[in-house]
């Protein structure tokens, strides 16, 4: 048996590499085909009547795991540099514009059909606000160099202000200028840890000698992370920190008292450390996915009842970002069709408690929400692909 669910896996996560390096050939999202994939082992279980054990527990955690690990993949990508300002900034306003602004109509509408509070409404809105950098990141690889930073800062801050607006709502039961203060203390307290526990790492990873370096490091990096949920802190700003530092540590030396912590093979370093992190991501990520296609039924992915909120959301989606876009006098396409919604989308709606539940706010919402965003991703960046090329193609004068 053990065998088995090794081969299993080995076999899973093959297809699974196997669908991300082809991603870019066939244009259809990798998380699409997770899906599916996990969906369709269910169904063979199913037919074979092989006993499988609850694996409902297992999702939020390779989740937590999935998470860490996509902000420090996309702060590692980060580049604090003079010349990114412009385009740091404007990715930064459409993130938190977009999000604050749908999260606002979606809770006004989930508050008129569900007969709940505003916050309920909100607390249930904000999962549905956030840009999965899971999805958006690997599927900006073959647009231009500006495009494809733009979508890693803006699907980076997407996640991280995601999270941050989630457990604001959620930990205060009244939202005025003291709960506002409270959040500011907690964030200096948690950038004061980052600067320290960064400086402290940083050194570890210049110094060690042993043969195992960055194992220790991840696991440090997850165990910080951790305590910092215990006391309700916004722990991903350590993770955004520790990314950014370690990113840019070459710019960041001319700082004496950082110059101290750096050696000649920290940027050898560094760069190892990113392969590491990009490929643990990959295989979290890959068994998160599949484990939900697991999870989902079929009745849940063809629900009538939640379908036409879900188009509605992706609907929404796609005219609060238009409208944004169009403000900031960015080219709609194609930035204007990668806002999947993914991986922090389902974590934050299992976060979401049983008081602050609304019944059409279900998992069949969830899954469709993602399922018709992505194809909407997909079907956009085609579109744009196809009109990229027919304006390269030469016309012939007669």
């Amino acid at each position: 048996m053990t065998t088995a669910v090794i081969i299993t896996i080995c076999f899973l996560l093959l297809l699974a590499y196997v669908f991300d390096i082809s991603s870019p050939l066939t244009k259809i999202p990798s998380v699409i085909l997770l899906l599916l994939l996990g969906w369709l082992v269910k169904q063979v279980t199913f037919l074979l009547e092989i006993p499988v054990p609850d694996l409902n527990p297992l999702l939020p955690l390779l989740g937590t795991f999935g998470l860490i690990l996509i902000v420090l993949e996309g702060a590692l990508e980060l580049e604090l540099d003079e010349s990114k300002i412009p385009i740091i900034k404007k990715s930064t306003l459409i993130a938190l514009i977009t999000m604050i602004t749908l999260a606002v109509i979606l809770a006004v509408a989930f508050q008129f059909f569900g007969h709940v509070s505003f916050k309920t409404g909100l607390v249930n809105a904000i999962p549905f606000c956030v840009i999965s950098s899971a999805i958006a990141i690997p599927s900006a690889r073959n647009l231009s160099s500006s495009d494809k930073e733009f979508v890693i800062y803006e699907s980076s801050l997407s996640d991280i202000l995601g999270v941050l607006f989630f457990n604001f709502i959620v930990l205060n039961e009244y939202i005025n200028g003291q709960s506002f203060g409270h959040f500011l203390f907690q964030i200096i307290i948690v950038v004061l840890i980052s600067l320290v526990s960064v400086l402290g790492l940083s050194f570890l990873l210049s110094r060690i000698k042993h043969h195992i370096t960055y194992t220790p490091i991840i696991l440090l990096v997850i165990l910080i992370y951790a305590i910092t949920k215990v006391y309700h802190l916004p722990g991903l700003i350590f993770i955004l920190v520790f990314g950014l530092f370690l990113g840019n540590i070459e710019k960041l030396k001319q700082i004496s008292w950082i110059g101290r912590f750096y050696t000649g093979k920290m940027s050898t370093e560094v760069a190892k450390f990113k392969g590491i992190t990009i490929e643990a991501t990959f295989l979290v990520r890959a068994l998160f996915f599949i484990l939900f296609g697991f999870l989902m039924e079929a009745s849940e992915i063809l629900n009538l009842e939640t379908m036409p909120y879900a188009v509605a959301i992706v609907l929404a989606v796609g005219v609060v970002r238009w409208i944004a876009l169009k403000i900031s006098k960015i080219p709609f396409s194609p930035l204007l069709y990668i806002a999947p919604r993914g991986l922090i989308t389902i974590l934050l709606f299992l976060a979401i408690i049983p008081e602050h539940s609304i019944p059409f706010v279900n998992k069949a919402l969830v899954i469709q929400t993602i399922i018709l965003s992505v194809l909407a991703m997909m079907g956009g960046l085609m579109r744009s692909q196809k009109k990229e090329l027919s304006s390269q193609v030469p016309t012939v004068e007669t």
